[in-house]
C-alpha cells in the first residue's frame, strides 16, 4: 500500500512512518514545505504527484493559547485544511485517516466520553477541529477520524517547545528539588507508538467514520508525574498544585477521557493501559 503522512516529521509523524514501514508499506513522509493543507491546489498537486492509496492527516495548528490569539489561522489549517484534505481525497480514490482530539468536549461529565455524545468545545482550537471533522463527514467517502488524549512521543513536540510532558517533568526533576503538578484535570496520556500501530491496524478498514483511540484508563496530571518518576526510579519532591497556581489564559476540559467504543465493537482496538504505554516510552527494550 501506498501511504503518505502529512506532518511527519513531528512528534506522531514520526511514528506512523516508522510503523507503516515495518508493516512493508510504501510511505512517503509530507511536510509543511511540502504542501499548505489550506490551499486545495496545493494539496491536489502533492496527491497527484505521490498517489497515494492512504493519507495519514497529523497536521494541525494545535497549540491552543495561540489558537486563541490567531483564530483565523487556526480555522485555515484544522477546519479548511481538513476540509480541502476530504475533498482531493474523494477526488482521487484515496482514504483518508484524520487525527482529532479531546478537545472536541467541555469535560463537563465524569465517565468516559462516547463517539457519540455530543460535542461542546471550550476553545478556538477544540472549535476548529470540530469544524475540520464536520468538513470530512460531510465530504468525504472514505475516511476514519481518530480522536485522541495527551499524546507524548520520542520526536520533539515542536507546539510545546519540544518537549513533551514526559520530558518535562524529568527535565524539571533534575533542576527542582520540588515539583507540583495539578491533579484536577483527569486525561489518558497516550504514546504516540501505541496511536501509530493502531492507525497501521484500520489501514484496511472494516469501518468508515469516527472513533476514540486514546491508551486505556485515566489519571490526573499529578498521578501521571508520579508514575513517570516511579518508573524512572526519580527522587523528587512532588506535590499537588493548587486549582488557581497555575492559571491558564484559556479554558480547557477538566475531564476528557475517551472510550474507544467504535475499535472495540469491531475488534479493532490495540491499546493497552496508559501505564504500559508509559513504561514501553521509557523503558524501550
Amino acid at each position: 500500500m501506498k501511504v503518505a503522512v502529512i506532518g511527519a516529521n513531528g512528534q506522531l509523524g514520526s511514528d506512523i512512518i516508522k510503523e507503516f514501514k515495518l508493516a512493508g508499506d510504501d510511505v512517503s513522509g509530507i511536510n509543511h514545505c511540502d504542501v499548505e493543507i489550506y490551499d486545495i491546489d496545493s494539496v491536489n498537486s502533492i496527491f497527484k504527484l505521490i498517489k497515494p492509496d492512504l493519507v495519514v492527516n497529523t497536521a494541525a495548528y494545535h497549540n491552543v493559547e495561540k489558537c486563541e490569539q490567531n483564530a483565523l489561522r487556526a480555522y485555515q489549517v484544522n477546519s479548511m485544511g481538513a476540509r480541502n484534505l476530504a475533498m482531493a481525497c474523494n477526488d482521487q480514490d484515496i482514504y483518508l485517516v484524520h487525527i482529532s482530539t479531546d478537545y472536541v468536549f467541555n469535560g463537563n461529565q465524569n465517565v468516559p466520553y462516547l463517539e457519540t455524545d455530543l460535542a461542546k468545545p471550550l476553545n478556538v482550537y477544540g472549535n476548529t477541529k470540530l469544524s475540520g471533522e464536520h468538513y470530512i463527514e460531510s465530504i468525504a467517502e472514505k475516511y476514519m477520524i481518530l480522536r485522541t488524549s495527551g499524546l507524548y512521543g520520542k520526536s520533539p513536540c515542536r507546539a510545546k517547545g519540544g518537549l513533551n510532558f514526559v520530558q518535562l517533568m524529568l527535565k524539571l526533576a533534575k533542576e527542582r528539588d520540588e515539583i507540583r503538578v495539578v491533579d484536577d484535570e483527569i486525561l489518558t496520556p497516550t504514546n504516540t507508538a501505541e496511536l501509530a500501530r493502531q492507525i497501521v491496524k484500520i489501514k484496511h478498514p472494516d469501518v468508515y467514520g469516527l472513533a476514540h483511540a486514546t491508551a486505556e484508563c485515566m489519571c490526573s496530571w499529578y498521578q501521571f508525574a508520579r508514575e513517570i518518576f516511579e518508573i524512572t526510579g526519580t527522587k523528587i519532591n512532588l506535590q499537588v498544585a493548587s486549582q488557581d497556581e497555575f492559571p491558564s489564559k484559556v479554558n480547557r476540559p477538566d475531564y476528557s477521557v475517551l472510550e474507544n467504543s467504535l475499535l472495540k465493537q469491531y475488534n479493532l482496538n490495540v491499546f493497552n493501559h496508559w501505564e504500559t504505554g508509559l513504561k514501553e516510552y521509557l523503558l524501550p527494550e
